[in-house]
């Protein structure tokens, strides 16, 4: 297969941004590499052929649509973490599924599992593909025989409750398409991960996503109403009463399950009404400065719909890599950036009274602009930075307010000779994410290399209270470290649920729950 046919990266080719022609430099000052294009995707593959058990196609057929042409295959191999792009631009498609199913409706997808259990056979869900954990890495345990369970034709619209304020979707709708449905009415999701442009409903629910909005309009979770789920054994509905004291929640048991349950078959989430977003820009003494305003505002009850706080390292490279101009200059000297977005006016006034009494300064609109701008920029960027020969990689993890300074210093520590910068993107009462972005120069052993300093963030993070994952789940990356966070008691009550639901172990092997 040519590569013509296929991007190895993020999105499709030639539809996000690439870095500027002064990134060269940029890169060669902080990062020591040259900036040059060193190393480019293969442009060839190959794979290896379909291997189904006797009679199983024939089945599937019967419910669903299945392929297995090797473009089908090839992009439903994996998702887009580090180590995903790393082995797609290798050529490395040795764990491709043996077939794509695609099923068109919620009795189609319990026969599909149905019959993959009957004949021993994984099953890997798949929705937008923008798992940054391995999530979709395709791991057969114990079995000959893969399929990726291709939710994409499970897209509608299923009902929009303008009363209520909610609205019911199938699992493969993308967020931009649940949005432009909800216009219509008035509505709108409130869910803004930076996964956005191809991320879907059911992909969020799986993951417990967060969005650049959650701050305000809370992270899904907060957001989900009410879901189904196939399981292998059976199938799960919960209502969508408002609140209910009805026993454990068995929704928050399905949430950030992960495709190791079974199937979101549909989504009830509360939506909001439409509102523009005005934007203002600040800057702070430093990060810890800015994140003690943040902690005020939030629990002041005034806090911003979006809240978005660059540490010293990444203000400082996010102006290099931008240029500096006016209000660049004014960040100059070590200070640092605060984007507030505002859906509304409620508390922005008193906000931003506090903010000045509290030494920041008012950069006006323009930085928040910018940063709308760019919002999605970053997975685009990183496929440039792969060519030039950077490892690039983001860690997210949350913590107590209290806590938070000594887990800020604890990750870069375990880094040394790697650039580490740092932002707040979601403030809570209680504390707040912190999200790491990591450069370095790749060495020659890449994967190596990110497994080493991998490990060490995480056990850093682990070490030092915080969460092994704020937003991106669990999936294959963090599986190693579940465990630390919730114990061996946790664990086995999660393998439980999963041998009630999965008796036979197919689905999505090897993430969230191990053996």
């Amino acid at each position: 297969m040519r590569r013509e046919q296929v991007f190895w990266g993020w999105g499709e080719p030639g539809a996000g941004p690439s870095l500027p022609e002064h990134a060269r430099d940029v890169l060669r000052q902080e990062l020591g590499v040259s900036g040059d294009v060193v190393s480019r995707p293969v442009e060839s593959v190959s794979l290896p052929a379909p291997s189904l058990p006797n009679g199983l196609r024939e089945r599937l057929e019967a419910v669903a649509e299945v392929r297995d042409d090797d473009l089908s295959r090839v992009l439903r191999t994996r998702g887009k973490s580090y180590l995903d792009l790393l082995a797609s631009r290798s050529g490395d498609f040795a764990s491709a599924p043996d077939a794509v199913v695609a099923p068109g409706d919620a009795a189609a997808v319990a026969e599909v599992l149905r019959v993959c259990g009957e004949y021993g056979v994984a099953v890997v869900p798949f929705g937008g593909g923008t798992s940054v954990v391995g999530g979709l890495a395709g791991e057969r345990g114990p079995f000959s025989s893969l399929v990726s369970l291709d939710l994409g034709r499970l897209d509608r619209v299923v009902s929009v409750d303008p009363r209520s304020l909610v609205a019911v979707f199938e699992p493969g709708t993308r967020l931009p398409e649940a949005d432009a449905a909800l216009r219509a009415h008035g509505l709108a999701l409130g869910h803004v991960p930076q996964s956005y442009e191809w991320a879907t409903v059911g992909g969020c629910a799986a993951t417990r996503s967060a969005g650049q909005t959650s701050t305000g309009h809370g992270r899904i979770d907060e957001q989900v109403v009410a879901l189904s789920c196939v399981t292998p054994s059976g199938s799960l509905a919960t209502l969508d009463a408002p609140a209910s004291a009805a026993g454990p929640s068995l929704r928050e048991l399905v949430l950030g399950s992960e495709g190791t349950l079974g199937v979101i078959t549909s989504v009830a989430l509360r939506v909001r009404r439409r509102g523009e977003v005005s934007f203002d820009g600040w800057s702070v003494e430093s990060f810890l400065a800015g994140a003690e305003l943040l902690r005020a505002l939030e629990q002041d009850g005034i806090a911003p719909d979006i809240a978005r706080l660059s540490d010293e390292q990444e203000t400082r490279t996010s102006l290099a890599l931008a240029g500096t101009g006016t209000v660049g200059r004014r960040l100059l000297g070590g200070r640092c950036l605060l984007v507030c977005g505002w859906q509304g006016a409620t508390g922005r006034a008193s906000a931003a009274r506090k903010l000045i009494r509290g030494g920041a300064l008012p950069l006006g609109p323009s930085p928040g602009h910018a940063w709308e701008k760019s919002r999605f920029a970053g997975p685009h960027l990183r496929d440039d930075l792969l060519d030039r020969g950077v490892l690039v990689e983001t860690l997210e993890t949350a913590t107590t307010w209290s806590n938070l300074e000594r887990l800020y210093r604890a990750v870069p520590a375990a880094l040394p000779g790697l650039h580490v910068g740092c932002h707040v993107s979601h403030v809570y009462a209680t504390g707040a994410s912190l999200y790491f972005t990591v450069l370095g120069a790749q060495s020659e052993d890449p994967v190596g290399q990110w497994r080493a300093f991998k490990d060490a963030a995480s056990r850093a993070i682990v070490a030092n209270g915080g969460t092994i994952t704020h937003h991106h789940a669990v999936g294959r990356d963090h599986a190693p470290y579940l465990g630390d966070e919730i114990g061996e008691l946790g664990m086995e009550l999660l393998r439980t649920v999963k041998t009630r639901c999965d008796p036979a172990g197919i689905m999505n092997p090897g993430k969230l729950i191990t053996a």
